[in-house]
């Protein structure tokens, strides 16, 4: 079907009821009337408070548990050179100063170093990056808040980047 000589341009398509995109070439939809289909647990938070997830984020039983969570899955630091049995010193000597900056919104995660991991195929490898051990303590306070509060909107059958 030949649909850009302009016999069915303005043709609208219906699959269940809803307007779907008239086509490929156009790349335009002609009407999008239901939102509500997007995502399969449509009822789950439509709208849930987020005045209070940067105190949440900071707060000190979620930094602490964030910290814990970091010391228990090791690993190698970054580019600062701080290992994860450093990070307790430096956190008691620097907490306020760190939590400060985030509230002003002045933080910036230090570059992630960066190492090569070689892959079972001969000469083969995989970049994996390092953040610094402070930044991964930041990223777990966050998500240990996001996670409960996203996990709820995905569907069942969704399995791709989950907690398990």
């Amino acid at each position: 079907m030949n649909v850009t000589n302009g016999r069915l341009k303005d043709r609208q398509l219906h699959n269940e009821g809803y307007l779907q995109m008239v086509s490929a070439e156009q790349r335009e939809y002609a009407e999008v009337s239901a939102y509500q289909r997007i995502t399969e647990n449509n009822g789950i938070i439509t709208e849930f408070q987020t005045d209070d997830l940067l105190e949440r984020i900071l707060h000190r039983d979620n930094l602490n548990n964030a910290y814990k969570k970091v010391k228990s899955n090791k690993g190698a630091g970054g580019i600062d050179g701080m290992s994860v049995d450093e990070l307790l010193a430096f956190l008691k000597d620097n907490q306020g100063q760190l939590i400060q900056q985030i509230k002003d919104g002045k933080y910036k995660p230090n570059p992630v170093r960066r190492v090569e991991i070689p892959k079972e195929e001969k000469g083969k490898v995989r970049k994996l990056g390092i953040p610094t051990v402070v930044d991964r303590v930041i990223q777990q306070a966050i998500s240990q808040v996001l996670t409960p509060i996203c996990e709820e909107q995905f569907a069942d059958g969704s399995f791709g980047f989950r907690p398990a």
